[in-house]
């Protein structure tokens, strides 16, 4: 049979598969022939939603009327709930009518956002290190991925003089991502503020996406916090690591309305509406009580002190103050590279830590441990890496 006479389009030659896909596979394949790999590369939460989020699911569910379509807006429940949640927690404004869209996922609005504002030949500022997707949508929406430095010397924020330098006349978009993923970058005002004054500047949408704001503090915060922030930005959120529904496929945008508007023409021709009984549940989500909200933060800080023993044991060097589920590290000076050095590790040891090179040309000297693992798990990674 011949499989050539039809070839895909030329705007998925550019994007290779998700390195976590073929890594992952590798690992099936090693666990399958008895190897028992412990996987410290994902940030899949293994924790629980709250019970009153699972409840909300069920009694939903047992509902025959709540299986039909559903709005491509989501239905008031959500966006309120969104709303209220925003404004509890972030001190933010967002009218629940027309600036709040929810999403299957955050993920999925990363290409709504672009398809909505690129057109082919726009450029896109995109962070090295950063999500490969990012990059990955740019490229299937034929646009030009720029990238820009995130150096440790600098913290992992921009170098807004270097940026300054830069022909900026084709480009339309910004992503940018605090607290920070990979590096574990907190948030600030006054980057929020360098940001949105950038962006009026020089007439640049900016897009923050902050899906890890609600696991490492009690004092979140939200680019549209920033005054005048709607008028250039736009920010996505998510309740999959904040709220351990990772799958439930539950996140939001929140912007102004003729944003929301530009974006919701591809959003309604994309999907059909989110499960009615996950929207209700996750409205509950986001009621949850403070308390619960620190109890993730304890399990997580938690975790994070044996991780800080896993690097520590590694030889490697990592900021304590970093936030997020991740932890982001330095490799030894010895080290050929982060790509050998975390292979080693898997073929040695039997524990996968991501090397930093996914991320970009700025990670190439960095490891990435996940704290989605309980301390049991991570403990006895700790074991096998002192062990000789």
């Amino acid at each position: 049979m011949n499989t050539t006479l039809i070839q895909p389009a030329n705007r998925i030659l550019s994007v290779s598969e998700y390195y976590f896909s073929t890594k992952l596979a590798e690992i099936r394949k090693m666990n399958a022939a008895g190897q028992s790999v412990i996987n410290l590369g994902i940030g899949n939460p293994d924790l629980s939603p709250s019970e009153n989020t699972i409840k909300g699911l069920m009694q939903a569910a047992s509902e025959p009327t709540n299986h039909g379509y559903q709005s491509y807006t989501g239905i008031p429940e959500l966006r309120n709930a969104f709303s209220d949640w925003y404004k509890k927690f972030y001190a933010v404004d967002l009218n629940p009518e027309n600036e709040i869209l929810p999403l299957l996922g955050s993920k999925e609005g990363i290409m709504h956002i672009s398809l909505a504002f690129l057109n082919p030949g726009d450029e896109v500022l995109v962070p090295d290190p950063g999500y490969p997707a990012y990059k990955a949508v740019a490229a299937l929406c034929e646009a030009k991925a720029v990238e820009y430095d995130l150096n440790e010397s600098l913290g992992w924020c921009p170098d807004f003089d270097h940026l300054e330098k830069m022909d900026l006349t084709n480009v339309k978009l910004m992503w940018v991502n605090y607290p920070n993923m990979p590096t574990g970058k907190a948030a600030s005002i006054k980057l929020f503020e360098q940001l949105i004054a950038f962006g009026k500047k020089h007439r640049i949408l900016i897009v923050n996406d902050n899906p890890y704001s609600m696991i490492s503090t009690d004092k979140p915060l939200s680019i549209l916090s920033v005054d005048g922030a709607k008028e250039i930005a736009i920010e996505l959120n998510s309740l999959s690591k904040s709220h351990n529904m990772a799958g439930w496929r539950v996140g939001m945008i929140g912007a102004a309305f003729h944003f929301i508007q530009a974006i919701l023409k591809v959003k309604s021709n994309m999907d059909s509406g989110m499960f009615k009984p996950i929207q209700l549940a996750a409205a509950e989500a986001l009621r949850n009580t403070e308390d619960w909200y620190k109890t993730q933060r304890t399990v997580y800080s938690e975790r994070k002190e044996i991780a800080k023993k896993i690097l520590s044991a590694l030889n490697c060097d990592f900021d304590s103050e970093s936030t997020g589920m991740f932890v982001w590290a330095k490799i030894p000076r010895e080290a050929k590279s982060a790509k050998d050095f975390s292979e080693d590790i898997l073929q040695n040891k039997k524990v996968f830590i991501t090397p930093g090179f996914i991320f970009g040309k700025n990670g190439e000297r960095f490891i990435r441990l996940s704290l989605a693992n309980n301390e049991k798990t991570l403990t006895e990674a700790l074991n096998r890496i002192l062990k000789k």
